[in-house]
């Protein structure tokens, strides 16, 4: 039997092995024509190529959009404007007020989204840190309540914005537990304030599992002779906290806060599925605003969807880069 596993396994690997000596003799070649160098161009060169398809192309194109006007699909259809899709999305007297500007509903969607960055990446990094905390404990099933709390990030953010729909909707799970307790159903995802509350609460709890890791892993990585340090210096718990766990996670908190952030501002697919943007424009944020005039708008409007994307784009990059500066900067600090 071990024969015969034996063969039925080279004859299994036998097609890599003959493709392998078949690429064998060139890639040694290129090798010793162009160093080691060449050799990482030859793995990167798949990598990029596909980079470039799916990422550089599609930006190039959207820029391109973002300078034409009118309705048509093909780029090749599509008068040149220059810059009056960013213009027109920029004209507004007061920005504090959507509705003085040329497009009310984008300002509308900025600031939804700046209020939902602000409630929601504050209460991402504070719960997945508390959480990160007590699972590093030994506490009894840690590995169970480990799987659980990362369960919600495998889930598809459909699914996520379906489940919590049938639970908030007003013959939903949570107006059932109500009606049992004796009290009055609310029309959650009909009010304003409860809608908005939602959006944040759904995004949280689907993704800070994957923060929670983040932070589980740089919690790990502390040693623990500090910590026994402190034990023998009698150090109160709070202090050991601010003076020794809380600097050492900077950087996985900084990377945190930086993920969170982009994530925030493209929020979609769950705030999507549960609201669909209301009620009113309630939850309409940035990216559902993009879809709608790109998209599922009976005027379609690709040029404006993709300036508005470009906008938020730049908004990106300028928040991740000041991010980044102030973590190495605070780093530096501490190297003093």
């Amino acid at each position: 039997m071990a024969g015969l596993g034996q063969t039925l396994g080279r004859a299994a690997t036998w097609p890599l092995t003959l493709a392998a000596r078949a690429v064998d003799p060139p890639l040694r070649a290129w090798q010793r024509r162009t160093g080691t160098g060449g050799m990482a161009a030859v793995f990167l060169a798949p990598n990029l190529l596909i980079f470039s398809v799916f990422v550089l192309v599609p930006l190039v194109l959207n820029f391109a959009y973002s300078m034409t006007g009118g309705t048509g699909i093909l780029l090749g259809q599509r008068p040149f404007v220059g810059a009056e899709q960013y213009a027109r999305l920029l004209e507004c007297q007061d920005y504090t007020r959507p509705i003085t500007c040329r497009e009310d509903q984008f300002w509308t969607a900025v600031g939804n989204t700046a209020q939902f960055v602000i409630f929601q990446v504050s209460l991402m990094v504070v719960v997945s840190l508390i959480t990160a905390l007590i699972l590093n404990r030994d506490i009894r099933g840690r590995s169970f309540f480990r799987a659980v709390f990362f369960f919600p990030v495998l889930l598809s953010p459909v699914v996520v914005g379906l489940i919590w729909r049938w639970i908030l909707q007003r013959q939903g799970l949570l107006n059932l537990i109500m009606v049992k307790l004796g009290l009055e159903p609310e029309v959650w995802l009909n009010d304003r304030v409860y809608a908005f509350a939602a959006t944040i609460g759904v995004s949280t709890w689907a993704h800070m599992g994957f923060y929670t890791l983040i932070l589980l892993a740089g919690l790990q990585a502390i040693p623990r002779d500090l910590y026994e340090a402190a034990e023998m210096d009698a150090t109160p718990p709070g202090r050991v906290f601010w003076r020794i766990t809380l600097p050492l996670l900077g950087p996985n908190l900084a990377v945190v806060l930086v993920l969170a952030l982009i994530r925030g501002v493209q929020i979609f697919d769950e705030a999507y599925v549960l609201t669909g943007g209301g009620p009113g424009t309630s939850t309409l944020y940035l990216t559902q605003y993009i879809y709608e005039s790109g998209f599922a708008s009976l005027l379609r409007e690709p040029g404006l969807a993709a300036a508005a994307s470009i906008l938020m784009g730049a908004v990106l990059v300028v928040l991740t880069l000041i991010q980044l500066w102030l973590s190495r900067r605070a780093e530096g600090r501490k190297a003093r």
